[in-house]
């Protein structure tokens, strides 16, 4: 669909799966969208509803949920409307928006991803003063200045949006509104573009996670002289529950970026793929796996489905 890029008011998202998994493809999203939206929800009520879980390491956990249900919303309903019809067609001001939100959320997420881990940093090496180092007003504190940071740094790119030219096509082969994917068929050849989301992207993805990798080798180093059995196993049992967290989320986006980087070519139904399941499946596994893997968590939640009264349980993060 050719036109000048004065008269684009609209994109046309050509959702490029192969046509064999479509409806695999769709059962599977609506399946992913339902989960994490109640699993989410959940997780967020039985937080809020239960005194005993107003704790900043509840908090975090809250934030990360609102941050999963936010995603799964701003892309899931779009994707599916673009497989099921086969394209659609996006104005340009709910496309923009839905990039910004998009990136918004990935640096915010990082940044929480990295908080959680310097909060078992602190209780786990300096537990003395872990009640006064972190409070419930320290953690908030940390919240919002991680959406400060995100705005500051994601704005730039809203604005770098706003100057791409397409004088040659409209049409978006990706399932949502993905700025790598309009700044390839934009017709600039500024490499300003692609340099300030390699910049961000190396500062919100291999900043925190050096941060995360470093937190969790001295909490490893301390656990090691904990003498108490029990207390070793709780450690590890923190450790791992984020660690699956992070893995879920940093893995698939490595590797949709990283391939093409390493000269391992990848079709576009490929790349598409690991873009579905790294913006996806996230925001699913995270609140089954916090409720699988902390006692107060799953226990509060059966209690809220089966209504009976929530109890203090023994902390297990």
């Amino acid at each position: 669909m050719n036109t000048s890029f004065t008269s684009v008011t609209e994109f046309v998202l050509q959702c490029v799966i192969d046509s064999g998994q479509r409806t695999y493809t769709i059962a599977a999203l609506v399946l992913i969208f339902l989960i994490s939206f109640i699993g989410n929800l959940l997780v967020i009520l039985v937080i809020v509803i239960n005194h005993q879980h107003q704790t900043p390491m509840f908090i975090f956990i809250a934030a990360l949920a609102v941050v999963d249900m936010i995603n799964s919303t701003n892309l899931i309903p779009r994707m599916l409307a673009a497989m099921i019809y086969g394209s659609l067609s996006v104005s340009y001001g709910p496309c923009a928006l839905q990039i910004h939100i998009e990136a918004h959320i990935l640096a915010v997420e990082t940044l929480l991803l990295c908080l959680m881990a310097l909060d078992r940093y602190v209780a786990v090496v300096y537990p003395l003063r872990y009640p006064s180092l972190v409070t419930n007003r320290t953690a908030l504190a940390c919240l919002l200045q991680a959406n400060v940071i995100a705005v500051i740094i994601i704005t730039p790119l809203t604005i770098l949006l706003t100057e791409l030219i397409f004088c040659i096509s409209n049409s978006l082969p990706s399932c949502f509104c993905d700025y790598p994917t309009m700044v390839q068929i934009a017709c600039n050849d500024d490499p300003k573009f692609l340099t300030y989301l390699s910049t961000i992207t190396v500062i919100f993805a291999f900043g925190p996670l050096l941060l995360i990798l470093f937190s969790y080798i001295r909490i490893t180093q301390a656990a090691l002289q904990i003498s108490s059995v029990e207390g070793k196993k709780k450690v590890f049992s923190t450790c791992l529950t984020h660690l699956l967290v992070v893995g879920t989320i940093y893995i698939p986006l490595f590797l949709s970026y990283m391939l093409p980087g390493l000269g391992i070519p990848l079709s576009i139904e490929a790349y598409n793929t690991l873009i579905i399941v790294g913006n996806t499946v996230p925001p699913m596994l995270n609140p089954i796996i916090y409720s699988f893997r902390n006692k107060e968590i799953k226990g509060s939640i059966l209690k809220l489905l089966t209504g009976t009264k929530p109890r203090q349980e023994i902390k297990n993060y």
